[in-house]
């Protein structure tokens, strides 16, 4: 089905439409109505992802600020669904140094792992991988091993695996169980000022140990500058405890490198080309070549 005939499912009356850049995996469009209200529809990559995302906004809603989930299209043979979201105000967190804006950050991301399995109810697509978490990163790791390997040098890849081995001895017992974004990184991030407005893209989202949440924020925002760090640390230990992120950053650094290179593969590395180009600098510079 056409983005056209999508919007006319929604009953929309538009003045204009446009794609949205940087979204990896789902088809997002913003929607500008005739009454000058903007809204955007998603189309997600497949029917799992389309399912945690209802179901993510369904535990969300009212307790962290996330998007309205306005309606929902099942889809047809040709589309797994769509979506359609009301507008966060906002733009994508950008890498500017703001020390109040790293604690509002720490803030909202603590109040985000302290949303935990809801007690007697049966989640139907969210996982709880947290009671068999070391299982499930042997999954995701040897799962993603096999795309990985087809795409990088043997040697990288046998000092890889040897690496994974060697961290995953060292790491702390894991911090959970919490509701874990699994994306959560600055174009996710949407801010006005030193405020934090809230998240979007919940495609990936699981209950899980925390740990595996600080990787992308760290590396795109906080590591800018140690104030940073320290700030969003003390914002969310306003809300709950932090792990020593010291201790685990390292190994999830290196294995959502590692993951992410199996992902291009598995989705296209000519079409994934820079991302894929990052991950494998951050690899080798996670491996000492």
């Amino acid at each position: 089905m056409t983005i056209t005939s999508i919007i006319k499912h929604f009953g929309l009356s538009t003045q204009s439409i446009s794609d949205v850049a940087d979204s990896h995996s789902s088809t997002v469009y913003k929607v500008l109505l005739l009454n000058g209200e903007t809204v955007y529809i998603k189309i997600p990559f497949s029917k799992l992802k389309f399912h945690l995302e209802i179901e993510a906004y369904t535990i969300l809603h009212g307790r962290i600020s996330v998007p309205r989930l306005l309606d929902v299209w099942e889809g047809d043979d040709e589309t797994v669904g769509a979506l359609l979201l009301s507008e966060l105000e906002g733009d994508p967190l950008a890498p500017k140094l703001s020390t109040s804006l790293a604690y509002e950050i720490g803030v909202y991301h603590a109040s985000m792992h302290a949303i935990q399995p809801p007690a007697g109810q049966d989640l139907l697509h969210i996982k709880n991988e947290f009671p068999n978490w070391s299982e499930f990163m042997d999954r995701m790791f040897y799962g993603f091993a096999e795309d990985t390997k087809k795409v990088i040098e043997p040697s990288l890849y046998e000092r890889s695996i040897q690496k994974y081995i060697e961290l995953k001895k060292e790491l702390p017992a894991p911090d959970g169980p919490a509701f874990i974004h699994m994306d959560f990184r600055p174009a996710n991030i949407l801010v006005k000022g030193d405020q934090v407005m809230g998240t979007i893209d919940f495609e990936s989202v699981r209950f899980g140990a925390t740990e595996m949440d600080f990787t992308k924020i760290h590396r795109d925002f906080l590591s800018l500058d140690p104030s940073l760090k320290l700030a969003y640390e003390k914002g969310y230990r306003s809300i709950r405890p932090l792990i020593d992120l010291d201790r685990v950053l390292e190994f999830y650094r290196f294995t959502d490198a590692f993951n992410s290179i199996g992902w291009c593969q598995r989705r296209g590395v000519e079409k994934n080309r820079s991302f894929y180009e990052r991950n494998l600098g951050i690899l080798k510079v996670e491996l000492g070549v």
